[in-house]
């Protein structure tokens, strides 16, 4: 039972929770493509590549990477330029960097860590990547607090959590028999039912035990930053100009780019203008076609090379736009 100072245990059956969560995520899960084989290398590259990105785009590039790397061996041999190719678009590409120099411990030590606390030990892996892995993977009963899970909880208990009243309040709902499939069901029904701002109360399987209806008090707002930022676009027959971050810079090292310049001049001709995000920070991209300066260094790559260079988000997003690469 979770402490009756976070739930009046005399009314609250847990038992009860576990068996009408689970019931409803058997029925009503999506269908997601690390849902249909559990193999450890899977389960934890899909919690990689969801870490701060949406569900509707990691699964366009999990299969993909998948396709390219279908063992921790092959990632493990492969080179780091190659896995930030397959990894190009997703975004936070210290994940990419950490999931490479984690498949080699994994392969260099001669298997999979198969407990959370093992598995915290590799690169890039925290608290909740390690227990969603165990748990899924390999049925360690170890509880998952995402914000989903903490949505549910909140509404649960009617209180804002401290973080160790999070993870203590998701241990002790957890189901002991079926640990991977709970934790999926708690983050299911936050991410589809129990919505920040408009919940879907009435299809909740655990409606009678929400103690904060409708919309949750909202955090304070995130402060978002507006920039306006000019990239020079040079084309000759099928290359185009690309310059590299140099592997000391500090943002998206040994990553491909489209040369950034100040203003366009006469010499150029202004072919798009689009919006892109970077953390907290909203860009307006003018990209200008055209000559760029002597001083800036870079190489002509052709087009049938771009699918295989590990280009920013941002340069694969412009290049995308004007049909260089689909």
């Amino acid at each position: 039972m979770m402490s009756s100072r976070l739930v009046h245990t005399a009314t609250f059956d847990v038992r009860w929770f576990r068996q009408r969560v689970l019931r409803w995520y058997d029925t009503h899960k999506r269908d997601l493509p690390w849902r249909t084989n559990y193999d450890p290398y899977r389960v934890w590259l899909a919690e990689i590549m969801l870490q701060q990105t949406r569900v509707a785009a990691v699964v366009e590039y999990y299969a993909k990477f998948l396709r390219r790397f279908p063992t921790v061996q092959a990632l493990a041999a492969a080179r780091l330029s190659s896995v930030l190719a397959a990894w190009s678009g997703l975004g936070y590409y210290r994940r990419a960097r950490a999931l490479h120099q984690a498949a080699k411990k994994i392969v260099k030590d001669g298997a999979f860590p198969s407990t959370a606390d093992q598995l915290r030990s590799l690169p890039g892996i925290g608290r909740y990547t390690a227990a969603a892995v165990a748990s899924i993977a390999f049925g360690e009963p170890i509880a998952v607090v995402d914000g989903n899970v903490e949505r549910v909880l909140q509404r649960v208990t009617g209180k804002n959590l401290s973080n160790q009243e999070r993870w203590e309040s998701a241990h002790s709902l957890l189901s002991r028999k079926r640990p991977g499939d709970f934790n999926q069901a708690m983050m299911e029904l936050g991410a589809t039912i129990c919505l920040p701002r408009q919940p879907q109360c009435l299809l909740c399987p655990v409606s009678k035990h929400c103690t904060t209806r409708g919309e949750l008090s909202r955090a304070k707002v995130e402060v978002r930053h507006k920039r306006e930022i000019c990239y020079g676009l040079n084309l000759r027959d099928d290359a185009v100009w690309l310059v590299y971050r140099p592997k000391s810079s500090s943002l998206m090292p040994g990553m491909w780019e489209l040369p950034e310049i100040r203003e366009p001049n006469g010499n150029h001709q202004t072919a798009l203008t689009l919006k892109h995000s970077i953390t907290i920070t909203d860009y307006t991209v003018r990209v200008a076609r055209g000559p760029v300066s002597d001083s800036v260094q870079g190489r002509w790559v052709r087009r049938s090379r771009l699918a295989a260079l590990p280009l920013t988000g941002l340069a694969r997003k412009i290049l995308q736009a004007i049909q260089v690469i689909q």
